[in-house]
């Protein structure tokens, strides 16, 4: 996949709060629909712990209005500040100070944070080693036979770190070619971080790429880069 498209340049943000904030109003829509209301909240001089902490609820519901289900993600972004005030004083340095089991069991207990969320704050926010397993990661490891239609959340985001930390180190971050970028470099995107985090970081976006692009509900397998892995094509040659 990185052969094919390069680096992806996610997440596409220039702080730690751009991507918790764009981890919530990215569930159950598009990420252009997200870069919508996250331009609102630039317009707005919003996009900030204060900013967000008093702005009203439905001010807030009209910005974040372009990524759907506004009144529920707004709703848990101001529920998610709430708790930053209340448990680290308002810093994310604080908060990502914080053990990583900690934090995760923390995080999952706000309103409207589930696993995917939890892990995609972590990784891209917080640069910590967990993988954050989407729909696109479940339905490219089920259609190549890798795993099975009942595999939970923690089975798969499990089957992928071990394998991740067993394969031969710099095996996918150091393959720099492609000529497909998906986003303009940012200030999150070219943060430094561990040769681990950097691979789970790209591994993700890749997939969400082919997900997209290929492994869709009917999905095109004919020009797919992960062709040659899918257990019919592996009969036929």
């Amino acid at each position: 996949m990185l052969r094919r498209y390069g680096a992806q340049n996610w997440w596409p943000a220039q702080s730690r709060l751009e991507v918790i904030v764009g981890a919530y109003l990215t569930q159950n829509t598009n990420w252009s629909n997200v870069e919508k209301a996250m331009a609102n909240l630039r317009r707005a001089r919003v996009l900030s712990i204060r900013g967000l902490r008093e702005i009203s609820l439905p001010r807030l519901q009209k910005l974040v209005r372009p990524s759907g289900y506004f009144r529920q993600k707004a709703k848990k972004v101001k529920t998610f500040i709430r708790f930053l005030d209340k448990k680290y004083g308002g810093s994310l340095d604080r908060m990502f100070a914080r053990p990583t089991p900690q934090l995760r069991d923390e995080l999952l207990a706000l309103s409207g944070v589930g696993p995917e969320t939890a892990d995609s704050i972590l990784l891209y926010a917080g640069n910590r080693q967990v993988f954050a397993v989407d729909a696109y990661t479940r339905r490219i490891l089920g259609r190549h036979g890798i795993i099975t239609p009942k595999a939970g959340y923690e089975e798969i985001r499990s089957l992928v770190e071990r394998t991740v930390i067993g394969a031969a180190s710099g095996s996918l971050v150091a393959v720099k070619h492609g000529s497909e970028p998906r986003h303009p470099v940012s200030r999150m995107s070219r943060a430094p971080r561990s040769e681990l985090v950097q691979h789970y970081n790209e591994l993700h976006a890749l997939i969400v790429r082919v997900g997209n692009q290929y492994c869709r509900s009917t999905p095109k397998c004919e020009d797919c880069p992960l062709k040659e892995f899918l257990p019919s094509y592996a009969r036929l040659t």
